[in-house]
């Protein structure tokens, strides 16, 4: 007798002679014969799956077992499945920024670096601004000596064309 992988005989697999059947709509039919109980599961369209074989008489249910299968393997990869870390990127439109700019940027960082992202820092270069690039690394480092309690650098800050880009992503536990 073939049992499938999560333990249930379903159809021509059940061989008791009567059960007590759960229709699809979740109500009770009471003890029936296991051919009758069958023949109910067909006309409807669905499949016998006996549900819980410890029970005196056994209990079957009328349900579509594909369909069952399938969410039951979604909820065990959904169960086993890391938590998803996304790049969450901050611009930095020039290296002349606020103060106040700076503070709201490095809340925004601290936030997402919280909530578990990556957070990635890009600051534009504009014009004579590249004559500067060390301006733009003290601004990075900045950030970057700011969050060092939450974060860890995973990338130093290197310039890219007309940009810096600096990423850090959350310190664990």
């Amino acid at each position: 007798m073939a049992i499938s992988q999560h333990g249930l005989r379903c159809n021509e697999q059940i061989r008791i002679p009567k059960v007590r059947l759960i229709n699809e709509d979740n109500t009770q039919a009471g003890i029936v014969a296991t051919i009758e109980a069958l023949r109910l599961a067909r006309e409807v369209g669905l499949d016998l799956v006996e549900v819980s074989p410890q029970a005196d008489p056994p209990v079957c249910r009328i349900m579509d077992y594909g369909k069952w299968k399938y969410k039951q393997r979604k909820k065990e990869q959904k169960a086993h499945a890391a938590p998803h870390q996304q790049l969450k990127e901050l611009r930095i439109r020039s290296v002349k920024i606020d103060q106040h700019d700076q503070v709201t940027t490095l809340n925004k960082a601290k936030k997402f670096l919280e909530d578990g992202h990556k957070v990635q820092f890009n600051l534009m270069f504009r014009g004579r601004e590249m004559h500067h690039v060390d301006l733009g690394r003290q601004i990075l480092d900045r950030f970057r000596h700011d969050l060092e309690l939450l974060s860890k650098v995973e990338r130093e800050p290197r310039l890219e064309g007309k940009r810096m880009i600096l990423i850090l992503s959350p310190k664990r536990g």
